[in-house]
């Protein structure tokens, strides 16, 4: 038992001192209120403002990376980019039920990165909890490695699941619970009223579509954290390098979904990629955790776990691209048969 409790206690060690706390937490707060500032008037979103804010939140992960290396080391920063690959996959994903939330409701173009943000503020909040909570189980025991690896494993099942089944992510928004609740204690009004979440109407407060898109974002906010924080404590035990990936992979989703709000969909086999990513970081757990009871089980370096990844995310977008000309084709073919007649 003292041989485990060292193990632990080894595994939690943290690089986040009380000032870098600080200044992180800060520095997301600024990010956040000037994109509230950005989003305050509704806008249609072009593409070369996408593009520009894309950019600067993929070079803030590169910077913080290179301060990491610095400061602390080439392995520590290994696992910062090791675990925002991870998260970076995983809410492309997000991004992508984002998509298909915003569709359902009809969201209009103006006011779809409001309702974005939104999403990555629920998403931030609900991932922080379960960081804490993470955090705590690993200082109580070993067996909550073994608990997220069973997570994780038992989440890539059910992807693979549904894609051999070739089950499209869906979203049924009369079955969510919280959308139902809602409607049963305030009324909700036909047509969208600008940001507006509540208004009064007919002498008595009623809700916007606006506020059910917010907190239909908000429910599958808290699905997704449940995958992805197990997942990036299978690359590294740091809280603060956990609670520094989950940020750095949500700020720049708002931008990011107006640059791949075409090619979201065309990635059909993503969810077969983060099947594979999900199984491999629950293997790697489940060998963690059996590493602190019996020494001489093997481990995954942390290094292998950042080229599986990078090699599953480049497999899958060329096998997506070559489906979707393969598909390409055989529509052509079949097109000009048809204009050549019987």
């Amino acid at each position: 038992m003292p041989a485990q409790t060292a193990y632990i206690t080894a595994s939690l060690e943290t690089i986040g001192s009380p000032q870098l706390w600080t200044i992180t937490v800060a520095a997301l707060a600024v990010l956040l209120a000037a994109d509230f500032m950005l989003t305050r008037r509704p806008h249609h979103v072009r593409m070369g403002e996408a593009l520009g804010w894309s950019i600067f939140y993929l070079a803030l992960p590169l910077a913080f990376g290179a301060f990491v290396w610095q400061a602390f080391g080439s392995a520590t920063a290994v696992e910062f980019f090791t675990g925002y690959m991870v998260e970076k996959s995983l809410s492309v994903d997000n991004l992508f039920v984002f998509m298909l939330l915003l569709s359902a409701f009809a969201v209009p173009d103006a006011l779809a990165q409001r309702v974005l943000l939104y999403g990555i503020v629920g998403a931030l909040v609900l991932r922080a909890i379960f960081i804490a909570l993470g955090a705590a189980a690993l200082q109580s025991g070993t067996w909550a490695f073994l608990l997220f690896g069973a997570i994780l494993i038992v989440t890539a099942g059910k992807l693979v699941k549904d894609a051999l089944a070739g089950q499209e992510q869906q979203v049924d928004i009369s079955a969510m619970r919280t959308i139902r609740l809602l409607r049963r204690f305030m009324p909700v009004t036909d047509d969208y009223r600008g940001p507006r979440l509540i208004v009064r109407e007919r002498g008595r407060r009623a809700l916007t579509p606006l506020a059910l898109a917010i907190v239909a974002v908000f429910a599958t906010d808290i699905v997704f954290a449940v995958d992805s924080v197990p997942a990036v404590y299978g690359v590294t035990e740091d809280p603060f390098l956990v609670f520094a990936t989950n940020a750095f992979a949500l700020l720049g989703l708002r931008a990011l979904y107006f640059v791949l709000i075409g090619a979201l969909t065309k990635l059909r086999h993503l969810n077969h990629g983060l099947a594979v990513i999900l199984a491999f970081i629950g293997v790697k757990l489940v060998l963690h955790w059996a590493h602190g009871i019996w020494p001489q089980m093997p481990e995954i370096p942390t290094l292998a776990s950042l080229g599986v990844i990078v090699a599953v995310l480049v497999a899958v977008t060329l096998t997506s691209v070559h489906a979707n000309r393969r598909d390409r084709r055989r529509t052509a073919i079949v097109e000009r048969q048809k204009a050549k007649g019987p």
